[in-house]
This record gives structure tokens, sequence and C-alpha cells, in this order.
């Protein structure tokens, strides 16, 4: 009997956060701060280049760590559901006459072909693979639970959870629609400028969670732009305890403890040491899995709860450390 998947086909769809690939000016300080700290697998380590991954993903890897002259993103990458996928979206950028990149099996280790390309408006790099290996952890530090891929080391982190990006005031509609548009992000909570027309913040997501992805309107017109990867605890107490191990390691903070209200998740964010890349640490949250979902607006009076619940306010203006980005590379 023929299943109903045979014959009902929803086009080309983005799965979830697959990795970040980060450019480090001091390798050995980012490996020690996302591995020795954080308690992350290194699950390969190829002469200037590092991957690993949380101790609740079992696939190859969801952060690259790259020697560089320069701390720079990479590529922000995405799995999609199925192998054809990758090819069909291909095409479909093709039919909107974007540029794309065909990067090969294999030149991110343990990943399949991927299509790269940058995000119209935004033009952060993204990648769309589906194929990625799935190796075991080395005996010494693997789980006896299969749901785990190693031993829970360090802080514990467990797996990539979203990327933060900006880009100017002028192109963040543009961005932020095609994305939802094109990718299939659905908006979850969103603020918008004194005008209520243009985006000020917007939170999207593929999965039951808040968001996957959000894209903010940068401070200072910049495009292209990394405010913060975040990485996922499990527990609201697991961040004060990565707080308190984080500060004795002489780890820069920007903002936190505390508490957003917008997706109402326990946050730090700290500075890797090795590349000054801003991670969030991350853990609760809320999952919506209603198929009619409405997004929350959040308005002018009420947004500075929407970002901070209780805890250190964030700040909107001025030269606050909380506002620096990192950026990104081209299309190749």
């Amino acid at each position: 009997m023929a299943k109903l998947s045979d014959r009902y086909d929803p086009g080309p769809q983005v799965a979830q956060c697959g990795a970040i690939n980060l450019g480090t000016r001091d390798l050995e300080k980012s490996l020690h701060f996302f591995g020795d700290l954080l308690g992350m697998e290194v699950v390969l380590r190829d002469g200037d280049t590092a991957y690993l991954r949380g101790f609740q993903e079992l696939t190859h890897h969801s952060l690259v760590l790259r020697q560089q002259d320069e701390d720079i993103v990479n590529s922000f990458s995405f799995r999609v559901k199925r192998p054809q996928d990758v090819e069909l979206f291909a095409e479909e950028f093709a039919r909107q006459e974007i540029e794309t990149v065909e990067v090969a099996a294999g030149a991110e280790a343990g990943r399949g072909t991927a299509v790269r390309f940058l995000v119209p408006g935004s033009e952060h790099p993204f990648e769309l693979y589906y194929d990625i290996d799935k190796p075991q952890a080395p005996e010494e530090i693997r789980s006896k639970l299969p749901s785990n891929s190693s031993k829970r080391r360090g802080l514990g982190v467990r797996r990539i959870d979203h990327f933060n990006v900006q880009t100017t005031r002028e192109t963040i509609n543009q961005a932020e629609q095609w994305v939802r548009d094109n990718l299939g992000f659905q908006r979850r909570e969103y603020a918008l400028h004194r005008d209520d027309t243009t985006v000020l913040a917007s939170w999207m997501s593929v999965t039951p969670q808040v968001h996957d992805l959000a894209m903010v309107a940068n401070a200072f017109g910049k495009k292209s732009q990394l405010h913060h990867v975040a990485f996922n605890l499990q527990d609201f107490s697991d961040v004060l305890t990565a707080a308190d191990v984080l500060r004795d390691y002489d780890v820069t903070f920007d903002l936190g403890p505390g508490k957003h209200g917008i997706g109402q998740a326990m946050y730090l964010y700290v500075n890797d040491p090795g590349s000054g890349h801003r991670v969030e640490i991350y853990a609760g949250g809320y999952l919506i899995f209603d198929p009619d979902w409405e997004p929350i607006k959040w308005e002018r009076e009420s947004f500075p709860d929407g970002l901070t619940w209780y805890g250190d306010p964030f700040l909107f203006e001025g030269t606050a450390r909380s506002l620096e980005t990192t950026p990104s590379a081209g299309l190749r």
C-alpha cells in the first residue's frame, strides 16, 4: 500500500540549526573554552580546524573552529529535511537569480554536499545540507545512554540552540521576510521600530522552539553580523553554575545571568576568549505546538521586559559591549 507521503510533496524544508563555523585568532584558547569549560566533545582535529558537538548531539558536529587571521563567521548552516531538498533549494535560488556555491561533500568534515548563498538583504552566509556522519564517541567518554553521544562533561553543553544575526534597519524587513517566505521560518515573537513598520527584532523557528533564528536591526548600520550563537544547557541552575565557573576562569561576561521575557529562557552572554565571538549559555524556554500560533508583538513600552525579565538590563544606545557584533564572510 502506498503511503500518503508518496503522494504528497511539501517542497524543500529546513529542519533545524546545524552548525556554526567560526574563525578564531587563537584556536587553542577557543578549544579550551568550548571543549574543556563548556564540555563539548572534540570529534576531530584536522590541523588548524576542529569539529565539536554537545553531549546530546549524535551528528558529527555543531561547531567548527578554524584558526584564522580574523575573528569572523565563516558560515551558518542548517540541516534540511530530505536529501533532495538541497538540490531543490538550489534550483529555487537559481530561479530567483540568487548566486549560490556548491560546497562539496567533505569540505566540512563529516558533512555531505551543501548549497551556500547570501541571504537577500542581510548577506549572511547560509549553508543548507542533509547528509552528515554520526560517529560514536571514543569508548572512554561514551555514554551508557544511547540518546547521548558522550558523557556529560564540563558545564554540560547539550546542543546548539540558535543563531542571533543582525543587519541594517534599511534591509531587515527584506531579509526577515525572505527567510520566512523561502526557508519556512515562522515568526513567533517580534518588535517593531517606532514607525510600526520596520522590524526591530524577530524571533523565528522551524522547530517548536520560540527561535532557531533571531534577526535584529543592527545599532550601527552593519550587515552580515553575528550577535551571538547560543548553546543549550539543561536547567536554569546550570546557567548559574556556568556563571560561577566561568568567572573563575576570567571569561568576559556581557550580560547575565538573567531571564528573557521573550522565549522565557535563562541566559548568560559571554565572549569566547580565543575569538571574541559572543556565546549565549541558554536554558529553559517554552515550546510551541499550536499549528495556528499567532506571533506575539512586543510593544515599545513593554519591550525591556521581553529582553530582560530579571537580571542585567539590555542597553539600546551608546557603546555598550552588549551592542558589539562580529562580521561574517562573503559568498566564497
